[in-house]
């Protein structure tokens, strides 16, 4: 297998590998809560990342999104567990393999988390589960190029006020959350050209979705989009973060296909040129079609 250099292009794909018997998002109901159920819980979804990194980098995958449900009810308050300290060592040890072999990581919280929610205790537990996200982060002691991306949120009648209302509350953020924010653009209510509006009051960096451009576009072309989005990222944010899916046949505008449309992500790739980044897979498949996309770009230079 091929090694990347630390600024190659990486691929990826989010959350579990359908190919391993072993999870990493685990779980269990509320009303069956306990202390026990938690650590073993918790202890079996390390354990599976671990192996899913492992498998990642042997084929040529460094780029990977960790389910926010590694820590079950992480921000709700039945868990008083202090889980930062009982798994500290096996944070670092995962952390340290992350690092030693320059594996990119993000998170995307559910959509229940709504920044520019007009009810306080949504704000208050949206900010609680970022809190958690960027505590996980930290605990991998990863900088601030592991990012945690996020909708903007809902429009409730008034775009403008409601994008100002996000704005506000960006900038109140811890600035442990701050650091690792990143908005995209979505398939109904915020376009790229929203979300740059965001960023140009804020600062926080835009991660481009390629699927929900095609659905909900601003006007911009692939690489016009890109190019404004990438300027968007600092050199403290790390290469630009970019999603990719393409649309699956016959099915609702803005559904994510099954498995990879080679032709599309050949064309995707072409027109993408000459722009650097991070590209995360939003297909049904997860890394069977991680392992098709490394074997096309296998010929791109900016894959090396």
């Amino acid at each position: 297998m091929q090694r990347f250099s630390i600024k190659a292009m990486k691929v990826g794909y989010p959350c579990i590998n359908r190919s391993m018997e072993c999870r990493g998002n685990k779980t269990f109901r509320l009303d069956s809560y306990s202390e026990d159920r938690l650590i073993e819980t918790v202890q079996n979804n390390l354990n599976c990342l671990e192996e899913m990194l492992k498998f990642n980098i042997e084929h040529d995958i460094y780029f990977f999104r960790i389910t926010s449900d590694l820590i079950p009810f992480a921000s709700h308050e039945v868990n008083d567990h202090d889980w930062q300290s009982h798994f500290r060592n096996e944070f670092q040890k995962i952390g340290n393999f992350i690092k030693d072999n320059h594996i990119r990581i993000s998170m995307h919280p559910d959509q229940f988390i709504v920044l520019n929610s007009k009810k306080e205790d949504v704000v208050k537990r949206s900010i609680e589960e970022l809190r958690y996200h960027a505590d996980v982060l930290d605990l991998f002691g990863l900088d601030s190029t592991a990012k945690i991306q996020l909708h903007v949120g809902g429009v409730y009648g008034d775009k403008d006020k409601s994008k100002r209302r996000f704005v506000k509350r960006f900038q109140r953020l811890d600035e442990k959350i701050k650091r690792r924010l990143v908005i995209e653009n979505d398939d109904t209510s915020y376009s790229l050209k929203d979300c740059l509006d965001i960023h140009h009051h804020s600062g926080v960096p835009v991660l481009f979705d390629n699927l929900h451009h095609r659905v909900n576009s601003s006007g911009e072309g692939l690489e016009k989009a890109l190019e404004k989005s990438n300027n968007t990222w600092s050199e403290k944010d790390g290469i630009p973060m970019v999603d990719y899916s393409s649309q699956e046949a016959n099915k609702k505008e803005g559904k994510h296909a099954e498995t990879i449309d080679k032709n599309d992500f050949r064309d995707f790739i072409e027109l993408s040129r000459p722009h650097d980044f991070d590209l995360m897979l939003e297909i049904k498949d997860k890394e069977k079609s991680a392992l098709k996309a490394v074997d096309i770009l296998s010929k791109d230079e900016r894959f090396h």
